[in-house]
């Protein structure tokens, strides 16, 4: 990300040195390993291992199920490659442009694809060794929360998934849902809220 340059028409101001740009290392890093890729397909490998993690997680946490996912997550990385040499760097992360090629493939197999239910095959719970109780109320409120997630629109429930799982910037989700910042803003709301509700009536009465 760069910094503006600040400039002044204060006559003062004349002769001094512009404030140069803060450079980001890793974003200039990546920027390279595309620009390789662009011009050499064997070097996608690099932005496969970087980026193939955060995309298999988000497609799993959307299609809940491990092969399903691995076959959504390789489409995924197939079509990024063959895009490759039409990739424009606009400045946002490499991953949003990944991100929005993930939602539409998973909108295209989405119709295909029986998601388990959320109360199964829920894995790689990271949990660093609490008492048997507390493992199991764990579990249990997680699959609750998932529960109440699954239920969302899919919109919704996309929106939510990259802003609170992914950590994605509203600006970089805008990007990967073809919508305004306005738009993601408005469902994220909307998400939360009805969370809210349904956590709210699933409460026993005092």
């Amino acid at each position: 990300m760069f910094c503006p340059v600040t400039t002044s028409s204060d006559p003062s101001f004349e002769g001094a040195q512009a404030e140069e740009p803060v450079s980001d290392p890793l974003r200039d890093d990546e920027r390279e390993l595309v620009e390789r890729a662009k011009r050499d397909p064997r070097q996608f490998g690099a932005l496969y291992d970087r980026h193939f993690q955060q995309i298999y997680r988000f497609v799993y946490s959307r299609v809940r199920e491990q092969t399903a996912a691995e076959d959504v997550t390789s489409e995924i990385f197939m079509k990024a490659l063959k895009a490759m040499p039409r990739y424009q760097d606009t400045g946002r992360p490499f991953a949003a442009w990944l991100y929005q090629i993930s939602v539409n493939a998973i909108a295209d197999r989405y119709r295909t694809l029986r998601p388990s239910s959320p109360l199964d095959d829920f894995h790689d719970l990271s949990i660093a060794e609490p008492p048997l109780e507390e493992q199991a109320a764990h579990r249990d409120e997680i699959r609750r929360i998932w529960a109440l997630v699954e239920a969302l629109p899919v919109q919704q429930k996309t929106a939510l998934v990259l802003k609170f799982q992914e950590d994605m910037k509203i600006e970089d989700i805008a990007i990967a849902m073809g919508k305004t910042p306005g738009a993601v803003k408005l469902l994220i709301h909307r998400g939360v809220s009805r969370l809210r509700e349904e956590a709210d009536s699933l409460r026993p009465a005092e």
